[in-house]
């Protein structure tokens, strides 16, 4: 679907994403998924692509300048990659960029900012705790301060890239009760009484790494401290705007693919006697898949025209990412549908994403939270 922000440089950076998902990572989705990871170089090749460095300066590898269109394409068109997983796992750091950019000292950007933002090491957020879930006020990690430095105990999970990581951007409590007693913490993996285990036996993304993150006594130097004592959430919470839209796009670019397998595949599939693409209730699956493809797009572009030219439309995204990942479900179920018994097998991208559809409502904020927080923008 053309439309008039689609400008020769964005249409030049989808072709280059595109070129290089195809090339580089579809051809690799069922051996990373099965491998459980992907090689680290991947994340450098990635890197070079600039896709971190939207709203981060050039001293730190960025780009120098922020574009929701070419962010939004880099979330559709590395759908391509046909596994959700190998984009859980280049895509961890991304959540995590914008605070170390924003927050953090000069020293700590100089030291690890451009490495993380080029792919050589990895970085996450840590917000999710074992007993919390989307209930980020009920944090229990805590840190207290001792001389110079932050002691901070307590735990966090479901944390993606948190076995690989060697920064994580920790929220803990340092006052009281709610949000506006959190702060951020930059931790380092070397540091004494971190720890960390993998989480195993996941139903998707089986090629990126999720983690419990364990904190015993963990000191952390006064320096490491992200923005101001007790502001800490209140500062990242436009942060998750990018995360949300992300995932949207992601689920555009996933829906897409679905609908272009489901139609190759029932253009070549016969049952009694002609091909399954010129059976009426099949017609009519495609024609409804295409609709909401059509329908997420253009919701798409209408988030990123805002966010561009007036205002980040807060209550837009939190609307797309339900109304996308609803959409996602349709159509991951539609196409195994159409696809049969031949879906049901591992190994192609059906069977994938069908496994993936609960992992995009739940993430970056569920659809009951979504729907939540949607309202509550409306005033209500």
């Amino acid at each position: 679907m053309r439309h008039a922000a689609d400008t020769e440089e964005r249409q030049q950076f989808r072709d280059m994403i595109r070129r290089f998902v195809e090339s580089e990572l579809q051809p690799h989705a069922d051996e990373w998924d099965e491998a459980g990871e992907i090689p680290w170089e991947v994340h450098q090749k990635v890197g070079a692509l600039g896709t971190w460095g939207f709203g981060v300066a050039e001293q730190y590898g960025g780009l120098g300048f922020d574009d929701m269109y070419m962010r939004c394409i880099w979330g559709e068109e590395a759908a391509r990659a046909h596994n959700g997983g190998t984009l859980a796992a280049l895509g961890g750091r991304s959540i995590s960029i914008g605070p170390i950019e924003k927050l953090a000292s000069q020293d700590i950007k100089d030291r690890i900012l451009k490495d993380i933002v080029q792919g050589r090491v990895g970085s996450s957020l840590g917000v999710t705790e074992p007993g919390g879930g989307s209930d980020v006020a009920n944090m229990k990690t805590t840190a207290r301060q001792d001389g110079n430095h932050w002691v901070i105990n307590g735990s966090k999970t479901f944390i993606t890239g948190g076995m690989t990581s060697d920064y994580f951007v920790v929220g803990a409590r340092t006052g009281g009760e709610g949000l506006n007693g959190i702060s951020l913490f930059l931790v380092e993996t070397d540091m004494e009484g971190f720890s960390r285990t993998a989480l195993d036996k996941k139903m998707g993304w089986w090629a990126s790494d999720q983690a419990t993150l364990y904190f015993d006594d963990v000191r952390v130097p006064a320096g490491n401290m992200l923005g101001d004592e007790g502001r800490g959430f209140i500062q990242i919470m436009h942060n998750f705007n990018y995360e949300r839209l992300g995932m949207v796009a992601q689920c555009l670019g996933m829906m897409r693919v679905l609908l272009e397998e489901s139609i190759t595949y029932a253009q070549q599939r016969e049952t009694f006697g002609k091909p399954l693409s010129q059976h009426q209730v099949i017609r009519h699956k495609i024609a409804e898949m295409s609709a909401r493809v059509d329908a997420t797009e253009a919701w798409v572009n209408q988030i990123c025209f805002l966010a561009e030219n007036d205002r980040m439309p807060v209550d837009q995204i939190c609307k797309a990412k339900f109304f996308s990942t609803k959409n996602l479900e349709y159509c991951a179920s539609e196409a195994m549908q159409i696809w049969g018994g031949a879906g049901y097998l591992r190994g192609n991208v059906v069977e994938r994403f069908y496994r993936e559809v609960k992992v995009m409502a739940i993430g970056g904020g569920s659809e009951e939270i979504m729907r939540d927080l949607a309202v509550r923008q409306m005033g209500l």
